[in-house]
């Protein structure tokens, strides 16, 4: 019996298990970093400036990493990132104390965006390798549940530990979670379908644009509308909680850390909620 015919086989079980691994360690740090530099500098405008660019690499870096996906081991690029963000959370630990705080924690932050836009689409594509028909709608949601769980998990585990002792074991914690997720990925069997290979990069990245622009603006409309309505959406009201609502919390009422910590999680599982209720009332 093929293992494809059944949802939980051992490859689709070490995918899952390494997104929990790694997706746990990268929503500590995302939290912890930020909130590190609050604290030490007081300043609002340097954690709103740190958030607003560490996003940009991942906008740009996601396309591309679905077109990377499409056209690369997936397996071998979840392996390759997550060694390499164990060795970025190294780097920069190395790197406390003897360059300058703010820099070194954008770029920091930026890369960490950078790569998880990469890595998720690597992992999103994989689902058809390792689902069938049967059960791809199943694995999809559960790789999403991963994520969701993770956005919640995170923030609050993330808050308790950087209230008690600081930064160093949230960085210890992550590398090592990056470490072993890279260390099991390496024994997933993810079949590698090639494509066809355009004649150069520029035209790759220009039909699969004119491709995906195609499929959005005239084969479903519908999709470019909820596009723009998340977007917008993103851009006026979202900024506004990311910023002001680690300001408030911690400066403005003086509460602890694990405060913002809860705080984060109960957006985390509005979140969650929210996705449980689309499905449930959808039809309605």
């Amino acid at each position: 019996m093929s293992q494809k015919t059944k949802l939980f086989h051992r490859d689709f079980t070490l995918v899952v298990i390494g997104q929990i691994i790694s997706l746990f360690g990268n929503a500590i740090i995302r939290f912890a970093l930020p909130l590190y530099l609050l604290n030490i500098t007081g300043s609002a405008a340097y954690f709103g400036l740190a958030s607003a660019l560490s996003f940009i690499p991942m906008i740009v870096l996601t396309p591309i990493g679905g077109m990377i996906a499409d056209r690369v081991n997936k397996r071998n690029i979840m392996v390759v990132l997550d060694f390499s963000t164990a060795a970025l959370i190294a780097l920069f630990s190395i790197s406390m104390g003897r360059l300058n705080l703010i820099v070194m924690l954008i770029i920091t932050l930026m890369i960490l965006y950078g790569i998880q836009g990469v890595y998720q689409p690597a992992v999103q594509a994989s689902m058809p390798l390792l689902a069938d028909d049967g059960h791809l709608l199943q694995a999809n949601a559960v790789i999403n549940q991963v994520s969701a769980l993770s956005n919640l998990l995170g923030p609050i585990i993330g808050g308790v530990l950087f209230g008690l002792w600081g930064l160093t074991p949230i960085l210890v914690i992550g590398g090592i979670c990056f470490f072993c997720s890279a260390v099991m990925e390496i024994f997933i069997h993810i079949p590698n379908v090639k494509t066809k290979k355009a004649a150069s990069i520029l035209v790759l990245v220009k039909s699969d644009f004119k491709e995906s622009m195609t499929f959005i603006v005239k084969e479903n409309p519908i999709i470019l509308k909820g596009i723009l309505i998340v977007a917008a959406f993103n851009l006026f009201l979202s900024s506004l909680v990311i910023v002001s609502m680690p300001v408030m919390i911690t400066q403005t009422l003086g509460m602890s850390d694990q405060m913002y910590g809860y705080a984060q999680g109960a957006l985390a599982a509005g979140g969650l909620f929210g996705g449980i209720l689309t499905g449930v009332l959808a039809k309605k």
